[in-house]
């Protein structure tokens, strides 16, 4: 099966290159990614209808947006934001564009994982810190983050590697990276090896966030 493999031909020039395009795809778009779902997240509880400040309008108008984006298949999106991706970064191909959609298409699962976090919060807790005369800001940040921050840890945890699996996928449009690799020079050109290798590397970053993450939650507990 691999005994006309090209792996160690392209390993310095072609795979290495695409394992730091990966990391840095995936860097800059969880930062992005996570900022945005986090923001989106508390304003969606605080403006919900039990909220520390009830507004129906930006709820209903964030909600409704965040599902339509989370409705789209991943690959259909990022070919839908291809008109959107030119005008704001200037090409559909490379990081660049990669990071613009995968933060278009993660953001949305950010603030839903972020929303289920806050809202295992103890109502009675932050109710006991209204009494106490701290304000909005002050509950969010010391209260509610605090005591859902296991919570969050563990949920955005998963994030990250489903957005892995997001930046592979954006490969077979031009993100480059891994996912590129694995099917211009894996898949398309019948090399197994260099088609499981990228599989195992994928594995070994997937271990590397899961690992991360369940320290992270068991020290937050």
């Amino acid at each position: 099966m691999f005994t006309n493999t090209r792996l160690f031909k392209y390993l310095p020039n072609i795979i290495i290159p695409s394992i730091i395009v990966t990391l840095k795809i995936m860097f800059f778009s969880a930062i992005l990614s996570i900022t945005f779902g986090i923001f989106l997240g508390i304003v969606i509880v605080i403006t919900d209808h039990d909220g520390l400040n009830p507004n129906k309008i930006i709820n209903s108008i964030i909600n409704k947006t965040i599902d339509i984006i989370r409705s789209f298949p991943v690959l259909i999106l990022i070919v839908a934001l291809m008109p959107l991706t030119r005008i704001i970064v200037g090409t559909t191909i490379g990081a660049n564009a990669a990071i613009f959609t995968i933060t278009v298409a993660c953001t949305p699962f950010a603030a839903r994982m972020t929303q289920n976090s806050l809202q295992t919060v103890d109502k009675q807790v932050i109710k006991m810190a209204k009494s106490l005369g701290l304000k909005n800001w002050q509950i969010i940040l010391k209260v509610m983050i605090v005591e859902a921050l296991p919570t969050l840890v563990s949920n955005l945890t998963i994030l990250l590697i489903n957005m892995l699996n997001v930046t592979s996928i954006a490969g077979a449009v031009g993100a480059g990276g891994l996912g590129a690799v694995a099917l211009t020079y894996g898949y398309q050109r019948f090399d197994d090896a260099i088609m499981y290798f990228v599989v195992a590397i994928l594995l070994i970053f997937v271990a590397i966030i899961q690992g991360i993450g369940n320290k992270l939650y068991k020290y937050l507990q």
